[in-house]
């Protein structure tokens, strides 16, 4: 569409003025045809105005990732033991931290412990050849679908910062979730479900709890959604015997008009129109819903793809099938909690602790990478792995490593990036990324570019304020192979 012209900008000939509005019906007539897609009814700059809070936007570029799985690895998972092989490490275990590496914090004050070795064998794989340890087969024979990023930098120290951090870019809570910032720039693709899902493994709260996908100062409409990690994903969504659709309704119609009217002489209370909105969500959702998360219709060949028919495997491998028919039905980013309540974090038994988080991540995220390829869905789906930090190589408690948030990995697949590919790198114990740093704030920042959004200009005014998801520090990483 030509630029609008400026009020006090001249037009110079008739030639001008019959392109620019010959260019604006042409708008006009496509805005009318887009128009009758509900999910396309409102489209606007990305971020700003349109007729409802939620309602799809035009990205600020094109993008090739519409939705974005997060698997969250909660309580930091280790590098060193993973993706980032470290040989001197082994050369040289059992003394402490040369003095060449300086001074060191570390979250547990043993900083001066001895360095541990991992335990692991290392293999190439793929055609790209990507080092991934054994204590994952089943995500290194999809090698060549990974960008591993070895270089990631966090400011958060402790589990609290850390994952407030990688969620908000900010180790205090209060400021706005990733996925809350996407639904602000994007809106959804799916008017009937949630745009931002959260499900953990476990009932066990996640560090920070709901202030990790929460929406900070922006209207409360865009925070997460969370569904259940075990039976019915989400409750109530039948309405009760004898109730029928037209008096669920009406009821809902009359808690709307008290709503809306007691809403009048509080305009600025964003999680009362949250309340309200969520309520005509929660009646949409009775239609669409109950199908979105009824995994009975899956093949039994896809259900043990995703590790269902294994213990072991069965809750994050339905929680990676969920996710996959999640974004398949239009919802925008999707948060998978695996080891809720900082499990990952092994300041001892590293071995134990690793062993049994890999075996139960492993196969289910291998199996989603596989079914979203094969339905056709990975390319516009960014699936990103990690947690909130890495590991350190000096030991805690003899068998364990400290948190390490100075370097550490994570990797994308799908959404655009050409798979088979290693971004930066750590010195060679593992401890501190020293090439092509990726900031908390730079990875944020790329997440949307890959979605087509300039962070840049995702601004929302608070106070005043133009306040962004990088908090004005981050850049987007463009150097990135991409398809």
């Amino acid at each position: 569409m030509p630029p609008i012209v400026p009020h006090h900008e001249v037009l110079t000939n008739r030639r001008d003025f019959l392109r620019r509005a010959g260019g604006g019906f042409g708008a006009l007539a496509a805005a009318a045809l887009l128009g009758e897609d509900p999910a396309l009814a409102a489209l606007g700059d990305a971020g700003g105005s349109a007729a409802s809070p939620m309602s799809a936007r035009l990205a600020h570029r094109t993008g090739k990732a519409r939705s974005v799985i997060f698997l969250f690895m909660e309580g930091g998972p280790s590098h060193i033991d993973l993706f980032d092989p470290k040989p001197l490490l082994r050369k040289i275990a059992g003394q402490q931290l040369p003095a060449s590496f300086g001074t060191v914090i570390t979250a547990m004050g043993e900083s001066r412990a001895p360095l541990l070795a991992d335990q692991r064998e290392w293999r190439q794989h793929g055609e790209s050849g990507l080092w991934i340890s054994n204590w994952l087969p089943h995500t290194a024979r999809l090698a060549d679908e990974l960008c591993v990023i070895r270089s990631c930098v966090s400011d958060g120290i402790n589990h609290a910062g850390g994952v407030c951090s990688m969620n908000t870019g900010s180790i205090f809570g209060g400021r706005p979730s990733l996925g809350a910032w996407v639904n602000y720039g994007l809106g959804t693709l799916n008017q009937d479900l949630p745009a931002f899902v959260v499900i953990k493994d476990t009932d066990s709260q996640v560090v920070n709890g709901v202030r990790n996908w929460g929406s900070g100062f922006m209207p409360a409409v865009y925070q997460g959604v969370e569904f259940e990690p075990d039976g019915t994903p989400i409750a109530n969504l039948t309405a009760p015997r004898g109730i029928s659709q037209e008096r669920q309704l009406a009821k809902l119609s009359f808690l709307n008009k008290i709503n809306r009217s007691h809403g009048l002489e509080r305009a600025d209370n964003s999680q009362l129109d949250a309340r309200i909105k969520a309520y005509e969500l929660a009646f949409r959702m009775q239609a669409e819903a109950p199908e979105a998360v009824d995994l009975k219709s899956e093949s039994e060949t896809t259900r043990k793809l995703y590790g269902m028919d294994d213990p072991r495997t069965s809750t994050f491998g339905r929680n990676c099938l969920l996710a996959r028919r999640l974004v398949e039905r239009g919802v925008r980013f999707v948060q998978l909690y695996s080891g809720s309540g900082s499990k990952w974090d092994a300041h001892d038994k590293i071995e134990a602790n690793h062993g049994k988080y890999c075996q139960e991540t492993d196969k289910p995220v291998a199996g989603l990478l596989m079914d979203l390829k094969a339905r056709g869905l990975l390319d516009e789906t960014l699936v990103i792995w990690g947690g909130e930090f890495g590991r350190t190589p000096m030991s805690e408690k003899g068998d364990g490593r400290d948190h390490n948030p100075t370097g550490f990995t994570m990797w994308m697949a799908g959404g655009g990036i050409r798979g088979g590919q290693v971004v930066g790198a750590t010195d060679e114990l593992g401890l501190r990324a020293v090439d092509q740093k990726m900031h908390v704030h730079d990875l944020h920042a790329t997440i949307l570019h890959l979605m087509g959004i300039d962070h840049t200009r995702l601004v929302y005014k608070y106070k005043g304020r133009p306040e962004r998801i990088d908090m004005n520090e981050g850049s987007a990483y463009t150097k990135m192979k991409m398809e």
